[in-house]
């Protein structure tokens, strides 16, 4: 199993201990891939995971620049209106992951509200 499919089962078991429900994992639109769509109460989450090694190269969250979180929200508006769901309560959060070699379990940071719906006007553009 590579390093980005254990970061991404570790980052749902994780969700899943804080009481989230699990949605969807790997859900691949047009443009690309959600990692991991969560239920947290009535919002839903649609959550970026960056596993790395280290933090040599700075912290794994990092990774979520500009575009991608452009990116993430054309996914994320695309899910919803796939499913009837534009009404219910949506973020994106981003789950940081630092596994060294070795180790048997991983660092897990949680941001929740990583970024706000990027586009001209949020979701909606």
């Amino acid at each position: 199993m590579t390093l980005g499919a254990r970061g991404e089962r570790a980052a749902a078991s994780y969700l899943k201990r804080q009481g989230c429900k699990i949605l969807a994992r790997g859900d691949r639109g047009d443009l690309g891939e959600i990692d991991l769509v969560a239920l947290d109460g009535r919002t839903i989450l649609f959550v970026e995971v960056k596993t790395r090694q280290s933090q040599q190269s700075g912290h794994p969250s990092e990774a979520v620049d500009a575009a991608k979180q452009r990116r993430l929200t054309r996914l994320a508006l695309a899910w919803l209106k796939r499913r009837g769901l534009l009404d219910y309560p949506a973020r994106f959060d981003v789950i940081a992951i630092t596994w060294p070699p070795g180790r048997g379990r991983p660092s897990i940071d949680h941001c929740k509200n990583a970024f706000e719906a990027v586009g001209n006007r949020g979701m909606f553009s």
